[in-house]
Order: structure tokens, then C-alpha cells, then sequence
């Protein structure tokens, strides 16, 4: 077990970093990309061999009533997704091989993505400009964050933020939608009659093991870049809520966050899929709520937040605030 840690820690840190010699290679695989219009310097994406949709996205998602669900562990974590009167959940067994599902629920098309390196998992519409577009993996990566793309222009889109990078559309953003990673059972215990993802093929990828073994146990070492506290470690799972992020670990001490109208709680009874190369038996990493008190609705509403590795929200939110005591 030891030794697969080192390589899936190994994987993380190994990438090749590029350069404005790449473009000619990317614009073979991306002609409809504009390279000339960006956000971010060049030297900042990597390649770790993966290449334009070598992780397949899921263009046409399949689902089951999560009441006949069989084969997932009850506290196998799932991304859900409830807009009015529907709600589906895809589990991160799956998303793992194939991190974007482009999907649509109750008329609302949406993009549910993870990336498993910097396990942030967002839900956004895949409406831009009226228009309602598909995904792609680019197959390329930024502060180890997946780059997707979209079909129309293939501009490129940082997972993390939801905010294209380069391309024609370079500035633009999507709109994330409010989501949790939940277990199966928590899942099930508010939507019986919700949908679950199952693959399309289920010989297709090893599903229900990881190639991640004890990453998010390792001391991230390679990372050392992304400035954190020295309490926190690079693949600490923290809460991030705009502009400010909690550690798990500072929830669990100090118990939940109540203030302006924002509720933020964890609760035992959700496997890691970072931990054992079955996820059935993965470590316990807890169930997260993040809420806002509506006032219109006189109501507490799920809000939009991202559980993910301290190290992705220093690289993407570097003067954000974490709070880890």
C-alpha cells in the first residue's frame, strides 16, 4: 500500500510543465482555439500524458432509481444535485475516470465536474450566452486542476473557478449551482426517489477502486509552492466558501460555523476515495453542509461551496482567508 502511495503522490507532482512552444502541438488537437487570448501565463499548465478527452467526459448519462442501486457502498461518496423536484447523484467512483458528466436536470443543462487531483467537485450550467453548450477534458492541467473545454469554441476552462482561460471566451464565467458530496445513504435519505449515475459501460474502467492509495494521508511533499500555515498539509480537505476556507479538522474540534447567515456542519459517514484502493473501505472523511439563510424564502438553502485540498484553494484563492484553529 505504501508503495502505490508514492506513486499516486509521484503522479501528482511529476508533470511537465509548458511553454509558448506548445501552442503549435495544442492548436493540432484544438483548431478552433484561440491561443492569443488568455488569463494566465502558458508556463503554468502541465501535462501529465493525458491528452484532448483521454479521460472520456459522460455525454450520455445513465441512471437508475437510487431504490435499485446495487453494487455502491452506502457511504460511497456522490456529488448531488437537486433542482426543483428532481435530484441526481453521481458517484465519485465514476467521476474519477471520467471527471466532467455533461447532464441535464429538470431543463436545466448542467456540467458536473471533479477533479481528483485537487478533489474539487462543482456543478455549473452550461449555458453561456444562451446558448447551451458540451464539455470536454482537455487533458491538460493548472496548479494540478483540470482544464476542460467547450465543444463551440474549444476555449479553455479551469475546473477550480469555472472561469475560462484561454480561448475566445477567455474571462468569461460559468455559474456553479449548489451541490454537496454526500454519502450514498445521505443521499437516499433525501431523495428516495432520486436518480443515481451508473456507467454506461461498467467494463469499461476499474470502477469502485481508486489509483489514489493514502494521497490525502501523505504529507504532500512537492507541494511546497502553495503557501500554507504550518498546521495545514497540502491534501487537508478544507470547506471553500468564496474568498474563505475552513479545515475539516478545525470543524470537527470546534464544531459548526454559524455567522451571517451561513451554516457550515460535518457529519461522520462518508468514505474517502483517496485512501484504499477500494473506495467501499476508504477512511471516514465526513458528510459536509454549507447553507444560507434566505431571507426572500424565510428559509436555510444549500449554498455553493467546494470541498477540496487546502493546496488548490491557495493556488487558486492565494489571498483568501483559511481558518485552521
Amino acid at each position: 500500500m505504501l508503495f502505490l502511495a508514492s506513486l499516486a503522490v509521484m503522479a501528482v507532482i511529476s508533470t511537465v510543465q509548458a511553454g509558448p512552444e506548445n501552442v503549435q502541438h495544442w492548436a493540432r488537437e484544438f483548431p478552433k482555439t484561440d491561443f492569443t487570448k488568455r488569463t494566465i501565463n502558458l508556463s503554468e499548465i502541465r501535462a501529465d500524458g493525458a491528452t484532448r478527452d483521454s479521460i472520456p467526459p459522460i455525454l450520455k448519462p445513465k441512471f437508475v432509481p437510487v431504490a435499485e442501486i446495487t453494487g455502491l457502498g452506502d457511504l460511497e461518496p456522490v456529488i448531488s444535485l437537486s433542482i426543483n423536484f428532481e435530484a441526481h447523484a453521481y458517484p465519485l467512483r465514476v467521476l474519477l475516470w471520467h471527471e466532467i458528466v455533461n447532464d441535464e436536470i429538470d431543463n436545466t443543462p448542467v456540467a458536473v465536474t471533479y477533479c481528483p487531483l485537487c478533489n474539487s467537485g462543482v456543478v455549473f450550467k452550461r449555458n453561456i450566452g444562451g446558448k447551451t453548450v458540451v464539455f470536454g477534458n482537455t487533458g491538460r492541467l493548472r496548479h494540478f486542476d483540470m482544464l476542460m473545454y467547450d465543444h463551440g469554441t474549444e476555449s479553455w476552462w479551469q475546473q477550480f473557478t469555472g472561469q475560462a482561460v484561454i480561448g475566445t471566451r477567455a474571462g468569461e464565467r460559468l455559474e456553479a449551482l449548489p451541490s454537496r458530496v454526500e454519502s450514498l445513504a445521505k443521499f437516499r435519505e433525501r431523495h428516495p426517489d432520486g436518480q443515481v449515475l451508473v456507467p454506461n459501460n461498467p467494463a469499461a474502467r476499474p470502477y469502485g477502486t481508486t489509483p489514489f492509495v493514502r494521497m490525502d494521508t501523505s504529507s504532500g511533499e512537492g507541494l511546497g509552492d502553495y503557501d500554507l500555515p504550518v498546521e495545514v498539509k497540502p491534501f487537508d480537505r478544507v470547506v471553500v466558501v468564496g474568498g474563505e476556507a475552513w479545515t475539516i479538522k478545525r470543524l470537527r474540534e470546534k464544531g459548526d460555523i454559524e455567522r451571517d447567515g451561513l451554516y457550515i456542519s460535518v457529519e461522520p459517514g462518508q468514505n474517502s476515495i483517496h485512501d484504499t484502493k477500494w473506495i467501499s473501505f476508504g477512511r471516514d472523511v465526513g458528510n459536509v453542509v454549507v447553507r444560507r439563510f434566505d431571507a426572500e424564502l424565510d428559509d436555510w438553502v444549500d449554498a455553493v461551496h467546494d470541498v477540496t485540498f487546502a493546496f488548490a484553494f491557495k493556488a487558486f484563492v492565494p489571498e483568501g482567508v483559511l481558518y485552521s484553529w
